[in-house]
């Protein structure tokens, strides 16, 4: 086990495109969530059109701990992380979905492993908690590709899709991310794995949303999820 680690400030990277309907309620509860150290809310609007950037741009101009960055077209959730990242000013990072399927009330179970030293890089498991039941054809597509994950890069993963993804500053300054869309996880999963990194897992509580509330994933996606890992496995040269 390494040394505790002084968290100063955490980083909430928070990508947004057309949540008008729950952002206002997300920050909310990430800004009640009792933490013993700084945070800053670094929010990227991705292009929104639903009234998400008029919200934020009021929000932005009363509160001090929101960094709002503006994308004038949508360009994905790996395109907005990328942006977040660059603007990141944390010892620690977290990725915090703009919808209502993950309770920021897990952030201090997220960060206790990186705070004690046993951790870098801590995953919140949807399948190791309490949670709604997905679509089954969901759960099957996370099921099979965190197998693939697990099997191509010598893991034991149950959840490398989720999206609470916490990690180190210094983690984050190895990372080269290139995907702009639903590529995104993959990738951050591949190269902390390719750079020697073992993710600690927890589990965390989730409340998937159905297709009319919103929900953008289809089974498309699942492909490109798929051939990222297959290319950084076999085909990429980002150095490890």
């Amino acid at each position: 086990m390494d040394e505790p680690r002084a968290i100063r400030r955490l980083s909430i990277l928070i990508p947004v495109y057309n949540e008008a309907r729950t952002i206002g309620e997300v920050l909310r509860r990430v800004r009640a969530v009792e933490l013993p150290y700084e945070r800053e809310l670094v929010v990227v609007d991705d292009g929104s059109t639903d009234g998400t950037r008029d919200y934020l741009q009021e929000e932005a101009s009363r509160s001090r701990d929101l960094v709002l960055i503006l994308h004038p077209v949508n360009r994905g959730k790996g395109a907005a992380i990328r942006s977040a990242l660059e603007a990141a000013t944390g010892d620690v990072l977290i990725v915090q979905d703009a919808d209502l399927e993950y309770d920021p009330r897990d952030y201090p179970r997220l960060l206790r492993p990186i705070a004690e030293g046993r951790a870098q890089v801590v995953y919140g498991s949807r399948f190791l908690g309490e949670h709604k039941a997905m679509y089954f054809w969901h759960w099957v597509g996370n099921r099979f590709l965190t197998f693939v994950a697990n099997l191509l890069y010598d893991t034991t993963l149950t959840d490398m899709e989720t999206g609470y993804k916490v990690f180190t500053a210094e983690v984050a300054r190895q990372l080269r991310l290139r995907s702009d869309r639903w590529g995104f996880d993959p990738e951050i999963t591949a190269q902390i794995l390719r750079r020697g990194y073992r993710i600690y897992e927890v589990p965390i509580s989730y409340n998937g949303r159905e297709y009319w509330e919103g929900k953008k994933i289809t089974w498309r996606d699942g492909l490109t999820v798929l051939a990222t890992l297959l290319r950084y496995r076999f085909f990429d040269s980002t150095p490890r």
